[in-house]
């Protein structure tokens, strides 16, 4: 990507260096269940997303970033910024309300309304107060824990892109009241069907994350370089439910996916990308039957 000297986003808080701890309520257990989901290839923020706000309390400490890691914290406000532009196009064409998230940078582990997580957990968007949760050093972690042969840092840093826009789908879906219905199906559903929801669910963010490649592609010359598309499906194959219970099990387990196969992750990604928010409706990942979807 052609990022420098882009807008970066201001809607960013900065708890990098910062210590958390829970003041009430049971944290500390839901931040060992959502880990542990998380290792067994489960998705964490089905504990956490059912959690309150969290009352916390933080005490600064001195942090020092590197240089590389500033230089990518201004990368993803890049990416968060042009998010922003594409969807406050999409909701003022539409004549919609529409408001950003927040983006939190943090290390080691953050307090928020869906509870207390960890950065072994990942990027993650809590609906709670609608704001994007990144530690920078995700992507390193990630690659070491699935031992991929695929390098996220050889990808390019639209790797990291198309994760942050998945992530800001998930706010789009939460503006849409997606997030909400999911949570009636959560409390409605058996868990075998809850799953199946779960999974269109983040297939939809993907979806949604593709169509903000192809209207940043369009509204933003040069920012968009030969080969990024391609490095954001080979990531999409990477973090497949498939692939990683396969690497960190050593068997699969379908009934048990939450975010989808990888065959079908690049495919949602790629559908968003032909489409773009001319056609949002080809997103609605929850209107097919289940072989199809």
């Amino acid at each position: 990507m052609r990022w420098e000297g882009r807008r970066e986003s201001t809607n960013v808080e900065d708890r990098r260096g910062m210590s958390s701890r829970m003041v009430v309520g049971g944290g500390i257990g839901t931040l060992l269940l959502a880990a542990l989901i998380y290792f067994m290839g489960g998705d964490p923020r089905v504990v956490l997303n059912q959690a309150g706000p969290t009352p916390s309390s933080t005490q600064s400490a001195e942090y020092r970033p590197s240089p590389e890691e500033q230089k990518l914290a201004s990368f993803v406000k890049v990416v968060v910024a042009s998010n922003e532009d594409v969807w406050g196009r999409v909701y003022a064409a539409q004549g919609k309300p529409y408001r950003n998230p927040q983006l939190v940078l943090y290390s080691g582990q953050v307090a928020s309304a869906c509870g207390m997580a960890s950065a072994a957990m990942g990027p993650f968007y809590c609906p709670g107060d609608q704001k994007l949760y990144l530690d920078l050093n995700y992507l390193g972690k990630m690659e070491q824990q699935l031992r991929s042969n695929v390098s996220f840092k050889k990808a390019g840093d639209f790797a990291l892109a198309y994760i942050v826009a998945h992530e800001f789908g998930h706010h789009i879906q939460t503006l849409m009241g997606i997030s909400d219905a999911l949570n009636k199906w959560r409390q409605q559903m058996d868990a075998r069907s809850f799953n199946q929801r779960q999974v269109r669910f983040e297939l939809q963010a993907d979806c949604l994350a593709g169509v903000w490649a192809h209207d940043a592609e369009k509204s933003s010359p040069g920012l968009l370089e030969i080969g990024d598309i391609e490095n954001a499906i080979k990531v999409a194959n990477v973090v497949g439910d498939d692939r990683i219970q396969g690497q960190l099990q050593g068997r699969v387990r379908p009934d048990t996916f939450t975010h989808g196969t990888s065959e079908q992750r690049m495919s949602w990604f790629y559908q968003g990308y032909r489409s773009g928010s001319g056609n949002l409706g080809a997103c609605n990942t929850f209107q097919l039957p289940d072989p199809q979807f």
